[in-house]
């Protein structure tokens, strides 16, 4: 049986430990659940993907980048519109990304959302936040070591010009910009040939959602689909967008996918 593991952003920031930029409680006690559970299950893991967010420290999506329509930096978690841009209620700190950023807002907005959420600077490429969390770095490890090959390890988020919540796609691709465009390559590999996939990882309400979201859309043009399975005890949502999460959760029952605990997946393995 080919047996897919995909985990979402496994990162330290992303974790509630010290140090973390952006916590996201339960995270901690997820990866380490999934790191017993790969460590579990190695034999029976085909191939494991991780994705890792990966961004400078000043990008579009985070607070270093804006400044308010009275010159103050804007603070975290805080909504940007396009309309709010033309009014000069928020504004780039490079005044001559205006016009770059209208045009994204307008394709994020073609797309179904109406703004973007501005972030604190986390999982800066390079930096202990952008490192997978150490124990479910470890079990990856030994499984590299047990099959003697790689973990697929995919970077997004790199262009600064758009957000990138979901591994497949930016939230706002640029037609110009392969890095911000559907990546079939992955999608296929992932689903090809593909008996069971495994899905986990942080967090559940945004870049867990945005990826199974992507990956679905792919599939539903697909004349067959690999069994999904969502390890529900091996993500937890951003605070205050738990309803984001159960959202993603109704979808992926409606969409024919299963959520599972990590034990409950073990059992198909066996």
């Amino acid at each position: 049986m080919n047996v897919q593991l995909l985990v979402i952003d496994p990162q330290n920031d992303f974790c509630d430990i010290p140090g973390a930029a952006l916590p996201v409680p339960g995270a901690d006690a997820d990866l380490q659940r999934l790191a017993r559970f790969v460590e579990a299950h190695a034999a029976a893991l085909s191939g494991l993907t991780v994705t890792l967010d990966s961004h400078a420290t000043v990008a579009v999506e985070r607070t270093t980048f804006w400044l308010d329509g009275g010159g103050a930096a804007v603070a975290p978690f805080s909504f940007i519109t396009a309309e709010q841009v033309r009014a000069g209620a928020f504004r780039p700190r490079d005044a001559g990304l205006t016009d770059a950023v209208l045009t994204m807002l307008e394709r994020l907005a073609s797309r179904g959302r109406p703004g973007l959420v501005v972030w604190p600077v986390h999982c800066v490429t390079g930096t202990w936040g952008h490192n997978i969390h150490g124990g479910l770095a470890t079990a990856l490890a030994a499984w590299e070591f047990g099959h003697q090959r790689a973990v697929r390890k995919v970077l997004k988020g790199e262009y600064p010009l758009t957000e990138h919540f979901g591994v497949f796609e930016a939230d706002a691709p640029d037609p110009a910009l392969a890095s911000t465009q559907f990546n079939t390559a992955l999608a296929a590999a992932l689903s090809e040939g593909v008996d069971l996939l495994l899905i986990a990882g942080q967090a559940s309400s945004h870049c867990v959602a945005a990826s199974f979201d992507q990956l679905t859309a792919y599939l539903d043009r697909r004349p067959s689909r690999p069994r999904m399975v969502l390890l529900r005890d091996c993500m937890s949502p951003v605070p205050g967008f738990e309803p984001l999460a159960e959202a993603l959760f109704a979808r992926a029952r409606a969409a024919g996918a299963e959520l599972m605990t990590a034990a409950e997946a073990g059992e198909l393995l066996r």
